[in-house]
């Protein structure tokens, strides 16, 4: 994956969101892959909110542009139970970013993303610790982004269950299937996150890996992206206290770009393409 002369490594988005997340994501899958094909990327990997929709256009696409497609989701987890339905206690869950390592992991995505729409859906399609277990034989899983499990568990201050939920997570996956994620998108909780997860990661001597959480594919794009924010949480677009992402970070960084802003763990830029 590297060319000779190259200053810096390649890099493969791992965390992205095209137009299949329903009124989140704003980049299309075309223009996705050509931009990663035009910044001479070798994979790229596809991580829509809770479902898989466009996988099947993204491998056609991906395939066709010579850039080898990587199949994900971005699910969510359920706060207790995949199948409780209390209001004050299953509202609200977390994320979860997996990633198909081979044919059984695919598999095993369709399972998950299934069982979370006909068996789990309560607000969001959820699984729980218990039905991830069972499945997931193949899957590459990572800390995820901000709104993660451990990464929430870790704005709250609550380090000690955040260090169970990494021994619950390392047993499951193994050391060779489950990263500590790192973005930058100058949020004051993500750096602390950030900081947080690598001296967590001296504990378990974690594999870091950065990511971009990718909503749109130009930085220009962010205004339409907030727009669709507006139109899924039913608010105004001049009303302050409503859902937004900060800043316009959020989409397809070149290589160089995120070299830069992680060049103080250079091996998690490496690590997206091991990954791959």
């Amino acid at each position: 994956f590297r060319q000779p002369g190259d200053r810096f490594m390649s890099f493969v988005h791992l965390h992205v969101h095209s137009e299949y997340s329903l009124l989140d994501g704003f980049s299309n899958i075309n223009k996705l892959v050509e931009r990663a094909a035009e910044y001479g990327m070798p994979a790229l990997a596809l991580t829509d909110h809770g479902a898989m929709y466009g996988v099947i256009d993204f491998y056609n696409a991906a395939r066709k542009a010579g850039v080898k497609p990587i199949i994900g989701i971005e699910g969510y987890m359920a706060a207790r139970r995949m199948g409780d339905r209390e209001p004050q206690f299953d509202k609200k869950s977390t994320h979860l970013l997996l990633l198909a390592e081979n044919q059984t992991g695919y598999q095993n995505l369709l399972k998950l993303a299934s069982g979370a729409q006909l068996e789990g859906f309560y607000y969001f399609p959820r699984v729980d610790h218990e039905f991830l277990a069972a499945n997931s034989e193949g899957l590459i899983c990572t800390s995820g982004c901000m709104s993660a499990e451990i990464p929430r568990l870790i704005q709250r201050g609550d380090l000690q269950n955040a260090q169970k939920k990494l021994d619950w997570y390392y047993e499951v996956f193994g050391s060779d299937r489950f990263f500590l994620e790192l973005q930058n998108h100058n949020i004051q909780d993500l750096e602390r996150i950030n900081k947080t997860l690598l001296d967590l990661g001296k504990r378990y001597q974690s594999r870091f890996v950065a990511t971009n959480d990718v909503h749109y594919v130009d930085r220009e794009d962010a205004r339409l992206q907030d727009i669709l924010l507006a139109i899924q949480t039913s608010c105004f677009i001049n009303d302050q206290n409503r859902m937004r992402m900060e800043g316009d970070s959020f989409y397809l960084r070149s290589a160089q770009e995120m070299a830069e802003i992680f060049n103080e763990v250079p091996e998690a830029i490496s690590n997206t393409l091991l990954i791959a």
